[in-house]
C-alpha cells in the first residue's frame, strides 16, 4: 500500500501565486515575431488552456472494487489486543482481508496534494494514480457494511476538499483571460515602441461636399479613419478600416436594403448590376473612397470593394440564399478574393424564400462548419452575424466577417435574378 495523506503538501494560495508568475514569465519568453504576427486572441486562448486550473471531479458512477482477497494483517498497533500481543516487539500478523476501491476522477491529479483555504485537521488518505484514487481497507473480519461506510466517508471528505479548491480555482480562471490579455498587450506595445512603431494612428480622409444622395440614409456623413502601424526604415504601413467605419458601411448597406423592401416598385426593372450600383452610390456618397463593382482583387471578382491608397480596406459579396452548400461556396469565394492584408469583409444574403427564420437558423449552423472559421464575435443581431475567420494563407491573420441577411419582396427577387 502506498497510502498517504491527501491535500497536505502545498497551499492553494502558493499555487495560484506561482501559476501567475509562470504565465507572466512565459509571456516574456515568446519570440517577438510570434507576439507581433500571431492572432492576439489565439495567443490568449492558448495561455488560458495551458494555465487554467482544472480541479478534479469525482466520477461517482464509475467507482468500483479493484481488488479484494486475503491478506496478512499487522495487529501490533491494535489497542484492543494489547493484552494478547506485545506491540513493542514488532509486527504481529494474523489472517485477514484487504479491499481496494478505485475512485475515478477527471482533472489534474496534482490538486490532491494542495491544501484548500478551508480544511480539517484530519484530511483523507489514499493512493493517487493518473486518474484514480485508490482507497484501501484492511480488516480481520468480513464486515462489508463497515467497508461501505468507510469508503463513503472518504469520498465525501475528498469532495469537500475539492469543492473548496474549486472555489479558489474558479476565481483564478475567471480572471486569467484578462490577466493574460493585458500582459500580452503590454509586451506587444513595448515591442512596437522598441521598433519605432506607433499603433493605431488615424488617417482621416476629407469629406465630399455637395454630393447628393439618391436615397436618404439616416446617418451623418463621415470620413473613414485608416488605422496604421508605422515604423522607420523599410517598413510599409498597411491601411486597415477602423471598426467604427466598418460598422458604418454595414449600416449604410442595411439602410439600402430597407429602401428596397419598402419601395420594391422603384426597382422593378433593375437588373442585378443596377441593384448593386445603388449600394456603391450610397457608399461613395458617405465616404471619400473608391467603392467599385466587379473589380479584380487578388484572385477573382468581388461585388463591392473599397480601396484606400491603392489597397483594399473592405470587400463584400452579395448573394441570394440557395442553401447550405451554396452558402459555404460563397464563403470560399469571398476568402479566395482576400489578399493577405485584407481584414474586414461582409456577405450580404438576400432571401426570397417564405421561411426567413429557417434561413437565419441555417446560417448560424453552417458558418462554424467552414474550415477557416475560428470563433463567434460580439456584434451579432437577429439577422446580422459577426465572425472571426483565419486568412486561408496565414491562419494568424484574422478576418472580421459579417453576414447580413435580408428578406426581400418576391417581386424584387425575381427581377434581380433575371
Amino acid at each position: 500500500m502506498n497510502d498517504e495523506l491527501l491535500f497536505s503538501k502545498y497551499t492553494i494560495f502558493s499555487i495560484i501565486q506561482g501559476h501567475t508568475e509562470s504565465f507572466k514569465k512565459k509571456v516574456q519568453s515568446i519570440p517577438a515575431n510570434t507576439v507581433l504576427n500571431a492572432s492576439e486572441q489565439d495567443l490568449v486562448q492558448a495561455f488560458v488552456q495551458e494555465f487554467q486550473l482544472n480541479v478534479p471531479v469525482i466520477k461517482d458512477e464509475d467507482i468500483y472494487i479493484t481488488h479484494a482477497g486475503e491478506a496478512q494483517v499487522d495487529v501490533s498497533g491494535d489497542l484492543m489486543r494489547r493484552f494478547t500481543y506485545d506491540r513493542h516487539s514488532g509486527p504481529v500478523y494474523v489472517p485477514g482481508n484487504i479491499t481496494v476501491i478505485a475512485v475515478p476522477f477527471e482533472g489534474d491529479a496534482g490538486f490532491f496534494n494542495i491544501k484548500p483555504q478551508s480544511y480539517t485537521q484530519n484530511p483523507p488518505s489514499g493512493e493517487i494514480t493518473k486518474n484514480e484514487i485508490l482507497l484501501t481497507f484492511v480488516g480481520t473480519d468480513q464486515n462489508a457494511e463497515a467497508i461501505k461506510q468507510g469508503y463513503r466517508r472518504a469520498v465525501s471528505s475528498i469532495k469537500q476538499y475539492l469543492t473548496s479548491l474549486s472555489e479558489s480555482a474558479a476565481q483564478f480562471n475567471r480572471e486569467l483571460e484578462g490577466l493574460v490579455a493585458s500582459q500580452l498587450r503590454a509586451r506587444k506595445d513595448r515591442l512596437l515602441a522598441d521598433a519605432g512603431m506607433t499603433a493605431a494612428i488615424g488617417l482621416p480622409l476629407k469629406k465630399r461636399e455637395g454630393v447628393p444622395l439618391t436615397y436618404s440614409v439616416p446617418v451623418t456623413r463621415r470620413v473613414p479613419k485608416i488605422e496604421q502601424i508605422k515604423v522607420s526604415g523599410s517598413f510599409s504601413p498597411e491601411p486597415t478600416l477602423a471598426t467604427e467605419d466598418y460598422e458604418e458601411i454595414l449600416h449604410i448597406m442595411q439602410n439600402m436594403v430597407q429602401v428596397m423592401e419598402l419601395s420594391p416598385h422603384a426597382f422593378h426593372d433593375m437588373g442585378e448590376e443596377d441593384l448593386r450600383s445603388h449600394f456603391l452610390v450610397q457608399l461613395n456618397g458617405a465616404f471619400k473612397g473608391q467603392a467599385t463593382g466587379e473589380t479584380f482583387n487578388f484572385q477573382g471578382k468581388t461585388d463591392i470593394l473599397m480601396r484606400d491608397q491603392g489597397k483594399n480596406v473592405f470587400i463584400a459579396e452579395c448573394k441570394f440564399w440557395k442553401g447550405e452548400k451554396a452558402f459555404l461556396a460563397t464563403l470560399d469565394q469571398l476568402l479566395s478574393y482576400l489578399s493577405w492584408r485584407d481584414t474586414k469583409a461582409a456577405v450580404v444574403i438576400f432571401n426570397r424564400n417564405a421561411d426567413f427564420s429557417s434561413v437565419l437558423a441555417k446560417i448560424r449552423e453552417t458558418v462554424p462548419k467552414h474550415q477557416h472559421f475560428k470563433r463567434d464575435r460580439s456584434g451579432s443581431g437577429e439577422s446580422a452575424f459577426r465572425y472571426i475567420f483565419g486568412q486561408p494563407n496565414d491562419s494568424n491573420r484574422e478576418i472580421i466577417l459579417t453576414v447580413l441577411a435580408f428578406d426581400i419582396p418576391t417581386q424584387l427577387a425575381e427581377v434581380a435574378t433575371k
